[in-house]
């Protein structure tokens, strides 16, 4: 069973930053590296939203435009991680946010939730004003 864990949600004032973390483990441990992987993040009573993703081949990345100029998704290959760096928190960013992993067969569907294969328990992240 693979599972993606996620970590370094935490409660900050706005314009702080956070770090987060996803990485593979459980029974089955997954080359993150070899997937489309994504951030999504979800508000109470608000849809699961796309923050950032990136292609698994060419490192092509893609964010939301509550996303562009603040927030960066990357990878550590070293550590079979993918992170998500978050500049200048605003209150309405706070929500849970997922980490996802797609399959490369058949394309890329960054946004569509429906196309991930795993999905990680999600971590909190609080903004305060």
């Amino acid at each position: 069973q693979v599972q993606l864990v996620e970590s370094g949600g935490d409660s900050v004032q706005a314009g702080g930053s956070l770090r987060l973390s996803c990485t593979s483990s459980g029974a089955t441990v997954i080359n993150l590296n070899r997937y489309h992987m994504a951030w999504f993040r979800q508000a109470p009573g608000k849809e699961r939203d796309r923050v950032a993703a990136i292609g698994a081949s060419n490192g092509a990345s893609l964010y939301a435009e509550f996303a562009k100029g603040r927030f960066t998704v990357g990878r550590d290959n070293a550590k079979n991680m993918l992170y998500l760096q978050m500049d200048s928190l605003k209150p309405e960013d706070s929500g849970t946010y997922y980490c996802a992993a797609q399959g490369t067969s058949g394309g890329w569907f960054p946004s569509d939730a429906k196309k991930y294969n795993y999905w990680g328990q999600g971590t909190q992240v609080t903004v305060s004003s």
